[in-house]
């Protein structure tokens, strides 16, 4: 299942690094929220230019929505492992991946995630999808995306491969065919570069 490879590679660095944590080789972070790690709401000043679709008919990802995509990103299906053991590795709340991204043609190391949820509001999704991951000072924030009503969430995540809490931004829609999220994340996801092919797919995305 070539989709999926390189997410799992992803997820299973990162299953191993929350081992060792376990292990005690990692310091536990500390959860609390803090007035210093609460994400900055200033907008990236860089505009990505469109260079591709994801979501629409002929395109790599068959979604109920879909959004255009920044020069060097590349998206491909992730399908879901048959080994149970694993099939965890793509679900986060009620949310399971289904497409992914990633920035394979730039310098920076981002990805833009699709995970589709059981059809319910989309900021009681968003809620449970943030809170299944290490994340504290979540901002939930209603917005409008192509005339649909959405909800945005600006977090703090906690990077188990780099020890330290990063901006987290996803937002999630309502439709027909199920509650969709749309994530950013990356060791670079904090770069303008990145930011503005998030802020393109929110731009330019679409219902079915």
């Amino acid at each position: 299942m070539p989709g999926r490879a390189p997410f799992l590679r992803t997820a299973l660095l990162a299953a191993a690094l929350l081992t060792a944590t376990a292990c005690g080789t990692t310091p536990e972070p500390d959860a609390s929220p803090s007035g210093t790690a609460t994400p900055s709401a200033a907008p990236s000043e860089e505009v990505a230019k469109a260079a591709g679709s994801v979501g629409g008919p002929g395109t790599a990802c068959a979604l109920p929505v879909s959004f255009s995509l920044a020069e060097g990103w590349e998206p491909e299906t992730v399908e879901k492992p048959e080994d149970p053991d694993f099939a965890a590795l793509v679900e986060q709340g009620p949310a399971t991946i289904v497409c992914e991204a990633k920035s394979e043609g730039t310098s920076d190391i981002g990805f833009l995630r699709v995970w589709t949820a059981p059809k319910a509001p989309a900021r009681a999704t968003l809620t449970a999808f943030v809170k299944d991951d290490k994340s504290k000072a979540l901002v939930l924030t209603d917005v409008k995306l192509g005339g649909t009503a959405a909800v945005e969430a600006r977090y703090s995540v906690y990077s188990a491969l780099e020890e330290e809490w990063r901006d987290g931004r996803s937002f999630a829609v309502e439709t027909a065919k199920g509650t969709v999220v749309v994530e950013l994340g990356g060791l670079d996801a904090e770069e303008e570069a990145v930011v503005a092919a998030y802020e393109l797919a929110k731009s330019t995305f679409e219902v079915a």
